[in-house]
């Protein structure tokens, strides 16, 4: 593991020699990246004017390395970031850079899970970032750099590259993970919301999560039969959230949005009913998956092999936003369980 992290570079420095330097030095993600020379660091900065760029925004583990305002316009810069997209790249590391996110045990976990980025408010039209068809990619450069951007950040400042980083599997989205929600056909409050920020508010919300998965309803309608899809795929031996909770992501497509508003359900109705249904019996899952713990619900009798084990400890602590695009299929996405929880962060 390269102990220095990438500064600016010269200009007259070709681009083949620059990516080969920063590739043999582990800074990249392993695809090229745009080299980060001393006018396009300046131009990212412009991106936050009125700040510091010695301002320190946090400090990465393992390497306990210092993210200062111009390390993350960097990386940044390397990723092929806008100078309009830094704000959201910060506001993801302060996220990622707290307590509940549990940094450092997921910069170094064996598991296959990525910091997802969803972002809220009015930003999301001014960016242009996809909360629509195809919104976990490919295709839009702001998901694509700005989720880009803040993995760069983990591996160079932070130290999480090969030989760190030991997920056993890794997934796609540890290149990149940056979504938004299609507020304009959420038929309730959107995240940012429910999370007490206000509408008008800029916000991303970090979850360190698994590669999404396509939950598949072409033929029910009524809301508890939708549940119960959702719920058998969600509730799966083996996944996290079944053994240490957590806050699972549910991604409802726009077709299954419409059924369930059409029938009067709010999201509150869709987190009670998966809290509800989402569930194992203790007997089939305690000796199976993973530790028990760290917050494994108090209401489940160990002593009884048909008490039901939920995946999550409370209806709220399922995170339900609305994307995509027109079709019978939403997403459920895993998480670490309870070792990693989510967070908001205002841009």
């Amino acid at each position: 593991m390269s102990v220095s992290q990438p500064n600016a570079v010269e200009t007259d420095t070709s681009y083949d020699a620059i990516n080969d330097y920063f590739y043999e030095q582990g800074w990249t993600d392993g695809l090229p990246v745009v080299p980060p020379t001393e006018a396009r660091v300046a131009a990212l900065l412009a991106g936050m004017p009125g700040h510091d760029a010695h301002e320190l925004i946090s400090v990465v583990p393992p390497r306990m390395g210092r993210a200062t305002l111009q390390q993350v316009a960097v990386n940044a810069v390397m990723a092929g970031c806008k100078p309009e997209y830094l704000p959201v790249v910060v506001a993801a590391l302060r996220a990622v850079s707290a307590r509940e996110y549990g940094l450092h045990h997921r910069q170094t976990t064996t598991h296959a899970g990525a910091p997802l980025i969803t972002v809220n408010g009015p930003i999301v039209q001014e960016l242009r970032i996809n909360c629509g068809t195809g919104l976990f990619g490919p295709g839009w450069r702001a998901n694509a750099t700005i989720g880009r951007a803040l993995r760069l950040a983990l591996v160079n400042i932070g130290g999480a590259g090969p030989g760190v980083d030991a997920s056993q599997t890794g997934h796609p989205g540890k290149y990149t993970y940056c979504i938004a929600e299609y507020e304009a056909a959420n038929p309730w409050e959107p995240l940012h919301v429910t999370r007490g920020f206000r509408r008008e508010q800029n916000v991303v919300t970090v979850v360190n999560a698994e590669a999404p998965h396509s939950v598949t309803e072409n033929f029910q309608t009524d809301p508890l039969e939708i549940m119960r899809t959702f719920a058998s795929s969600m509730a799966t031996l083996g996944v996290n959230n079944l053994y240490s909770q957590g806050h699972p992501v549910l991604v409802l497509g726009l077709e299954h949005v419409q059924h369930l508003s059409a029938a009067g359900w709010n999201k509150r109705d869709i987190q009670k009913a998966l809290f509800e249904m989402a569930r194992q019996p203790w007997g089939l899952m305690k000796n199976r998956g993973k530790s028990k713990g760290p917050r494994f619900p108090e209401f489940v009798d160990k002593n009884n092999d048909q008490s039901m084990v939920p995946i999550m400890n409370a209806p709220e602590d399922l995170i339900v936003i609305v994307g995509g695009g027109a079709g019978g299929k939403s997403m459920f996405l895993p998480t670490a369980g309870g070792q990693s929880l989510s967070v908001s962060e205002i841009i």
